[in-house]
């Protein structure tokens, strides 16, 4: 693996980033606005993905690393379901809701590789350095 300076360098960051203006953009254009426990539930679940990628990359070690790189996978799967919710309670289109459920599983099998590459990796991390 090449060595990155910082988190907002992988890709995998760069897709959560996406998601998450993705899914602000989907609150802020839609009758979701007005669910506001469902909008505050996909926000942070959406905003959590990138959090918890930069959080686990600033630990400094693989192992610390892939736990939240997996926590950024649940919050995923959290987003998910919630926008299943907002599809049923006719927030959202189905082709909204297909095109971002399409986006969320991809950057939930981009993190699950990411996680099986790191635990394959030899280098535990720069804080061994």
């Amino acid at each position: 693996m090449a060595h990155f300076r910082s988190f907002e360098e992988l890709e995998v960051y760069k897709e959560a980033t996406l998601f998450c203006d993705a899914i602000w953009d989907m609150i802020s254009n839609t009758s979701l606005q007005k669910d506001y426990k469902l909008k505050e539930q996909i926000n942070r679940s959406s905003g959590s993905i990138m959090d918890n990628i930069a959080e686990g990359f600033g630990r400094g070690g693989n192992k610390e690393f892939i736990m939240f790189l997996g926590f950024a996978r649940g919050s995923c799967s959290e987003s998910k379901s919630q926008l299943l919710r907002a599809y049923n309670r006719q927030h959202i289109s189905e082709e909204t809701y297909l095109e971002l459920n399409k986006k969320a599983q991809n950057l939930i099998d981009q993190l699950s590789k990411f996680i099986d590459y790191l635990k394959n990796l030899e280098r535990r991390g720069s804080k061994f350095d």
